[in-house]
């Protein structure tokens, strides 16, 4: 990750917590957040926060997005192989997602039934990520970056996505603490991606 990047939050969507040190391995270590707040920051990849704040009014803007997004209709779901629903609300009019390069993006995350378990406009500002090298579940992974019949999204997209228990966390719960799980077992999730853009400060 490029060094002018400030870390965020440690988010257990993707980043596992174990007793010595953080782990990319969710199979073999569990999850964890700040007992503290009681609220999962449930993010999607190593998370960075964007160089420079939000004005208030900005940040204002981005949460009535985010009323907006938990408002959204369903929409009709297509399927890739690996069972993977997608759809876009919009397909965006700028590049393609560029493999193992940070991206910005803002995002609400839910279970099956509705419920919001994190969101990014909640926070007021976008998250950036490493897309397309396991830094984030599968699902999105193959979400965001395309591939077996899902198309790449492009800047400026919102996308849709049902991802099964297989590529997200499986038969392991999730975000745990003191033996209580955030994210249960075999949950399948459903994300509103919005691919702001690509992060500038980009070195390959």
């Amino acid at each position: 990750m490029a060094a002018a990047v400030s870390t965020l939050s440690f988010n257990p969507a993707i980043v596992c917590c174990s007793r010595t040190g953080l782990s990319s391995n969710s199979h073999n270590t569990k999850l964890c957040f700040d007992p503290k707040k009681r609220i999962v920051d449930v993010g999607m990849g190593l998370l960075a926060s964007s160089v420079m704040a939000l004005t208030p009014l900005e940040a204002d803007a981005t949460r009535i997005e985010y009323y907006a997004t938990t408002a959204d209709p369903p929409c009709d779901f297509s399927f890739a192989r690996s069972g993977l629903g997608f759809c876009d609300l919009s397909v965006g009019s700028g590049v393609e997602a560029p493999y193992a390069e940070l991206i910005n993006v803002h995002y609400t995350a839910r279970f099956a039934d509705g419920t919001v378990f994190d969101s990014s406009y909640k926070r007021g500002r976008p998250l950036t990520m490493r897309i397309g090298v396991g830094k984030v579940i599968k699902g999105l992974d193959q979400g965001i970056l395309g591939g077996e019949g899902v198309p790449p999204m492009l800047v400026g997209g919102k996308r849709k996505l049902q991802i099964p228990p297989e590529l997200a966390y499986g038969p392991e719960p999730a975000g745990c603490f003191s033996g209580d799980c955030n994210i249960p077992a075999n949950a399948t999730l459903v994300y509103d991606i919005n691919f702001i853009g690509i992060y500038s400060g980009n070195r390959k």
